[in-house]
């Protein structure tokens, strides 16, 4: 897990820095599409664009799955027992219980349609409600690592790779979607005060911080169980039920199913953004982009994107959900990387307010891993995706490519 989270780590800072050179260069909402969109065309940008559509909504699917985990075992501790039918999407059973028992993750769902509700508020009742949160989540990750540290036994780290270097490289490339939240981000550059300056320094900021407690986290946690006995679902509490501070892993359950809602909050507004932004530059209808006249979002796209995500944690296994989302974010990693070294050989005389470090060796280098990553993704994946973007081809040659701004006659 470690040595998977550093790999990753690697692969992301790479593309990080290119992200905040584009995030100075373009306050634009859309992140990746509109990078994409803006230096190597309207095909590209449609590619990246409704790519991340598709992944950013997986992304909160994911994370409401595993919030659902928590909030179980959460339950569980105050005597209260859903009904099993409720607990997992199909064909999630654990051992034990019989197949067929499961029929949804009915609180990852409704996880899904919460985070939407909240989204429609309003972007300043939005960015308080993620605030607050962030910083009640950072509290309870601390937690874990100063307590945890009093409790790791060497023993449990060895063997330190039991699967070998192989087996580092596909969880780095499944852990993946964990360490490149400044994608979404950048996303509402459009809605951010003096995004130009300040959120080239955020996502920086933002992607060095997460690593390090990602890192500590991770030592933490198979230092003070071993690795075959980690739960899932749950993984921290139990680790800390197992050696006698039940009482601490509730805290952390609890403190786990709201902080973690800022990771869903953080894409579903990404997805929305990007598809504002696709649907404005005329690829999409505009009916998408309506917002609403008092907040000022996109009302409509907020909903589709909540029940769409609502759908997919409700009836399908995490893991299948977390490598389709991978796929996709890896893939705008490089058209990002490739676009910050195009355009900074094409237009070297823009005013930039951040620059991309050992141009052009650091976003290849985000090229090469993200490329690299991606082949150790499993082949369903490929499959899932190849029909998505098939998909996306047909919507644009129908539509998208008649109805963009940039091929419409002007006036």
């Amino acid at each position: 897990m470690l040595i998977s989270f550093l790999i990753a780590g690697i692969a992301s800072a790479a593309a990080a820095f290119s992200y905040a050179e584009f995030a100075g260069l373009i306050p634009k909402a859309g992140s990746a599409y509109t990078y994409g969109y803006a230096v190597l065309g309207e095909v590209v940008g449609w590619f990246i664009g409704w790519d991340l559509l598709l992944e950013y909504t997986a992304i909160v699917a994911v994370v409401a799955i595993g919030i659902s985990g928590y909030f179980g075992f959460l339950l569980d501790q105050i005597g209260v027992h859903l009904p099993a039918w409720m607990l997992g999407a199909p064909g999630t059973e654990p051992p034990g219980v019989a197949a067929g028992t499961y029929k949804i993750n009915l609180i990852a769902a409704i996880l899904c349609l919460l985070i939407a509700f909240l989204l429609t508020r309003g972007i300043r009742a939005a960015a308080r409600f993620e605030t607050t949160v962030v910083a009640l989540k950072i509290v309870v990750v601390l937690v874990v690592i100063v307590v945890g540290f009093f409790y790791i036994r060497t023993g449990n780290l060895t063997p330190f790779a039991p699967a070998g270097f192989s087996g580092a490289m596909s969880g780095a490339a499944l852990v993946f979607f964990a360490v490149f939240g400044y994608d979404a981000m950048s996303t509402a550059a459009e809605e951010s005060k003096d995004a130009q300056r300040h959120m080239p320094k955020a996502i920086v900021y933002s992607l060095a911080i997460s690593m390090v407690l990602y890192v500590l986290a991770c030592l933490v946690l198979t230092g003070m169980q071993d690795y075959t006995l980690i739960d899932p679902a749950s993984g921290f509490s139990t680790a800390f039920a197992s050696v006698g501070l039940t009482g601490l892993g509730t805290v952390i359950a609890a403190g786990a199913v709201i902080g973690i809602l800022t990771v869903m909050f953080t894409f579903m507004l990404g997805v929305t953004r990007v598809w504002y932004a696709m649907s404005r530059d005329g690829l999409l209808p505009r009916w998408f982009a309506k917002t609403h006249p008092v907040r000022k979002v996109p009302v409509r796209v907020t909903w589709i994107a909540g029940v769409i995500s609502a759908v997919l944690a409700g009836l399908l296994p995490i893991i299948d959900v977390a490598e389709l989302t991978n796929i996709g974010i890896l893939l705008a990693f490089v058209v990002v990387c490739v676009a910050v070294i195009v355009l900074r050989y094409r237009r070297p005389d823009l005013p930039r307010t951040f620059r991309t470090p050992g141009m052009p060796v650091v976003p290849a280098i985000g090229v090469a891993f993200s490329i690299w990553l991606i082949t150790f993704l499993a082949p369903i994946t490929w499959i899932r995706f190849a029909v998505w973007f098939v998909l996306g081809m047909v919507v644009y040659f129908l539509y998208g490519r008649r109805k963009s701004v940039l091929n419409s006659p002007t006036p």
